[in-house]
């Protein structure tokens, strides 16, 4: 969970006169989670941040399902989407249920012209291939190939990309995202036995200050519609701030693999965690040690959770013929495990080079149309030897 953190210029005490040097005073605003009871946040604009022009145009951007009911193993050819220069028109959502949406994004262009705003849920946006700058009214964040950014609900932010060759895989969370409470003393700072720590989160630095009144676009998401919002003034006009509640980066070269004599379970690379899902890190690590080690995973059921793995880069050893961007999702309710001949090879060796995500649902998940359009469409016979 972030740690206290302010930026810029802030009054002695809360709720009190804060002038920006002459008559003129700032405007505070209590950015916060939960009603008053998550964490928080509290912002001095130089203009009330209330200041709405127009209301235009509303879009439904709700996913289109295209099976409800999924008791079929499936795999996906992540980088099969199309590329677009829209920040937000590039988003494809694959699987959804009511705590979480996967999308997958290929954009070419920065999110010029408008600003974001989700205020139905969090996000982490999993940077596979590419490197920009997150802006937001709180301050940039930096980031490059195996960032997770981690955004609450509610905050204003872009996206500025260096070049035009982006991946993006994005889980979209009706729920807060923290880190796991296992990991956490009762104060919430991370434990010795946790596989990073917080100097590993990149917080907001380099505050920047528009005083500016205008038009600005401001894309809200709410309940399935992208609303377009037309401000008076400029969002990023906050002269400082402190508070929990803010965006954050984590590498997942950061992430430092918990290991042991025998194969360990997949718990132990979860890196973050809602009451809906887990998110988890495969890194690179060293094998289990015990001399008869099956250093591959067992066979396991999943009875209460949907898997969904995405590949980023190395050989999977659990797998056979998967390609980078690639998704597969197991479902609740059947058994899965190493694809043929997977198991008897990883005997005797040492270590894997292996980089994946992995969110574990409670939920069932449910296939868009668009995941139809990228489906590996004999996936769930790759246990047997020939299909």
């Amino acid at each position: 969970m972030p740690r206290y953190h302010k930026l810029g210029n802030i009054p002695h005490k809360r709720h009190t006169i804060f002038k920006n040097g002459g008559n003129k005073i700032h405007y505070e605003q209590l950015f916060g989670t939960i009603g008053f009871e998550g964490m928080s946040s509290l912002l001095y604009h130089i203009h009330p941040p209330t200041e709405v022009k127009e209301i235009l145009k509303k879009t439904n951007i709700s996913p289109k399902i295209a099976v409800n009911n999924n008791m079929q193993m499936r795999g996906f050819k992540g980088f099969g989407i199309s590329l677009k220069s829209n920040f937000l028109k590039s988003r494809v959502p694959i699987l959804t249920n009511s705590d979480v949406t996967l999308h997958l994004a290929n954009p070419s262009e920065s999110s010029n012209g408008f600003f974001y705003k989700n205020v139905d849920a969090d996000e982490v946006i999993f940077i596979h291939k590419g490197k920009g700058v997150l802006r937001t009214p709180l301050g940039k964040i930096e980031f490059g190939g195996g960032d997770y950014l981690v955004i609450p609900r509610g905050m204003i932010y872009k996206m500025d990309f260096k070049d035009k060759d982006n991946r993006h895989f994005i889980i979209e969370s009706a729920h807060p995202v923290y880190t796991p409470k296992k990991y956490r003393n009762w104060f919430g700072q991370l434990l010795e036995h946790s596989p990073y720590c917080e100097r590993d989160l990149r917080v907001p630095k380099d505050l920047e200050t528009h005083d500016e009144k205008g038009e600005f676009l401001i894309k809200i998401k709410k309940e399935g519609f992208l609303y377009d919002y037309i401000y008076g003034s400029h969002p990023f006009d906050v002269v400082g701030w402190d508070g929990y509640n803010y965006p954050y980066a984590f590498s997942i070269h950061d992430f430092e693999p918990i290991t042991g004599r025998v194969h360990q379970p997949p718990p132990v690379h979860q890196t973050f965690e809602t009451p809906a899902f887990v998110i988890c890190s495969f890194c690179p690590r060293m094998y289990d040690y015990h001399p008869e080690a099956i250093p591959a995973p067992y066979n396991h059921s999943n009875i209460d959770s949907d898997e969904v793995l995405y590949y980023v880069d190395g050989d999977f050893m659990s797998r056979n013929d998967i390609e980078i961007g690639q998704i597969t999702l197991h479902p609740s309710g059947i058994p899965h495990g190493p694809h043929p001949g997977a198991y008897e090879r990883s005997i005797g060796k040492k270590s894997t080079e292996e980089l994946a995500v992995m969110v574990d649902t409670f939920r069932p998940l449910k296939l868009t149309e668009q995941a139809l359009q990228i489906e590996i469409k004999k996936y769930y016979k790759s246990w047997m030897h020939k299909f």
